[in-house]
């Protein structure tokens, strides 16, 4: 997953989606923004949008996974 480069503005609205699950208030308009940003920056560097959203994902939630790595 570390060959996937992930541009910050995901990881912005990825961390907003994650506060907000954890919060119980994930809004549609979150998680729809979020899903946008993915299939437009997949669609844009041909990287796949499952990958880069797990990727993501995982930075933001297990970020003590990427610091050891």
């Amino acid at each position: 997953m570390a060959d996937i480069d992930i541009p910050p503005h995901l990881i912005e609205l990825e961390s907003a989606a994650w506060a907000e699950q954890q919060a119980g208030a994930l809004t549609l308009a979150t998680a729809d923004a979020v899903q946008a940003a993915y299939r437009e920056h997949a669609a844009s560097t041909g990287v796949s949008r499952l990958k880069l959203e797990m990727a993501t994902k995982r930075v933001v939630r297990h970020p003590e996974e990427e610091a050891g790595a």
